[in-house]
């Protein structure tokens, strides 16, 4: 039987700010979105049997209907009206609802490769269009590499590869409701921008700031610039977020801070001992219950940036 194997990669939000909410509730951001090393593996297989099946490493993840997998192949398999049917098998390592876009990855991914296995010739841009329809992170999800993300997350801008660095992530053994973090940062924002440095004691980021230093290709540049709003949010109902996060800067991390929603933490260092050497001490304190060191992930078209 015919199949494909493929890598969906996960990301961390470098900034992430929240500018407001539209009539249906959908919040506006401005995001600083990064593809990371590590990888869910997809594997599609075409099948004679109409139908979708679904098999996850992680038994309790839905097989169904609520795998936003499983919905992306559906939505490709409706839409051509394939008489024959698919196998997706997944083998999970980014963290589950931690942050960094396992199951839109996963979607996303499923998306090129049914469009792959039935030669349907859709286009990057023509799969993004489709990925919105599941969730505002699968658009991105089928870019990626590093962009500028606005709109609900939908309006995507390719930037320049960010400055090669280690990548020290750590996932602590809960999870959070984005929903429900959204929710609660809408009780919290200030009426006006110019309050905002009041209302809010986690630091704010400045995205005008970090994308310039991702264009100059400035490390150093891009740490002071970094921030995220939704911490104001997590970190008080989590304080094991600020524990690890300390422990990163602790061990020499450049910066370090929440990615998405959270709960996941991730430091920028400069050296992969110092990477390395955190990720043992977090380990050895039982601070997460997933400890990776990785890299920047970043897609061939655009490496020629950072030649």
């Amino acid at each position: 039987m015919e199949s494909i194997s493929l890598r969906a990669y996960g990301k961390i939000n470098l900034g992430l700010d929240v500018t407001g909410t539209r009539e249906d509730g959908y919040h506006l951001v401005r995001m600083v979105m990064q593809s990371v090393g590590i990888y869910d593996r997809v594997t599609i297989t075409m099948t004679e049997e109409p139908g979708i099946t679904l098999e996850n490493s992680l038994r309790f993840l839905p097989a169904g209907p609520k795998n936003l997998a499983w919905r992306a192949a559906d939505l490709l398999m409706r839409e051509f009206a394939v008489p024959k049917g698919v196998h997706v098998a997944i083998d999970k390592h980014i963290p589950v609802a931690g942050g960094m876009a396992g199951g839109s990855s996963d979607a996303a991914a499923v998306l090129f490769g049914v469009n792959r296995l039935f030669g349907f010739n859709l286009t990057r841009k023509e799969l993004m269009e489709r990925g919105l329809k599941l969730g505002a992170d699968v658009p991105f999800c089928l870019l990626r590499g590093t962009a500028l993300a606005e709109g609900i997350g939908e309006i995507l801008a390719p930037l320049p590869a960010m400055p090669d660095c280690f990548i020290l992530i750590a996932k602590p053994s809960f999870s959070v409701s984005t929903r429900d973090v959204y929710t609660r940062l809408d009780g919290i924002m200030p009426p006006s921008g110019e309050e905002r440095g009041r209302y809010f004691t986690e630091k704010l980021p400045d995205i005008d700031g970090l994308l310039g230093a991702i264009r100059a290709g400035n490390y150093e540049a891009m740490l002071p610039c970094m921030g995220n709003i939704l911490e104001n949010v997590t970190v008080p109902l989590h304080p094991e977020i600020a524990a690890i996060r300390g422990a990163m800067r602790e061990g020499g991390a450049d910066a370090a801070m929440m990615s998405g929603s959270g709960p996941t933490v991730f430091g920028l260092f400069r050296e992969e001992e110092a990477a390395a050497d955190t990720a043992a001490r977090l380990r050895a304190g039982r601070m997460a219950a997933q400890i990776y060191v990785t890299r920047p992930y970043r897609p061939a078209r655009r490496r020629k940036h950072n030649a």
